[in-house]
């Protein structure tokens, strides 16, 4: 079992930025690819960014390509998105994700294993 919770949601002004957090606890975090995902008010789920075990392979939809980067820290268990330049459809809760090493790349999501609570981003215009 793997326990994913999210930190470091909050108000922002569109432009500003904000660091999310995703901490992990239980099996060795090093062994999970990790992900964030954001669901809008009204609107299903969607990926964000991904990261392999080891930080060599790292994905991103279009819409935050230049603007989100995703990294890890395996010796704290932690996976961080930092969001810089926000826009207010940047508005989501968002959802960290692990999923064991194996499979395609990057994982769709009904693939990954573990999901946080989530934390919500609200992004003023």
């Amino acid at each position: 079992q793997v326990q994913l919770v999210e930190s470091g949601g909050g108000l922002v002004q569109a432009g500003g930025s904000l660091r999310l957090s995703c901490a992990a606890s239980g099996r060795t975090f090093s062994s999970y690819h990790g992900a964030w995902f954001r669901q809008a008010p009204g609107k299903e789920r969607k990926f964000v960014a991904a990261i392999s075990w080891g930080g060599s392979r790292i994905g991103y939809v279009d819409s935050v390509k230049g603007r989100f980067t995703i990294s890890r820290d395996n010796a704290k268990n932690t996976v961080y998105l930092q969001m810089n330049s926000l826009k207010s459809e940047d508005t989501a809760v968002y959802y960290c994700a692990a999923k064991r090493i194996g499979g395609n790349w990057p994982p769709a999501q009904y693939e990954y294993d573990y999901w946080g609570q989530g934390t919500q981003v609200t992004v003023s215009s």
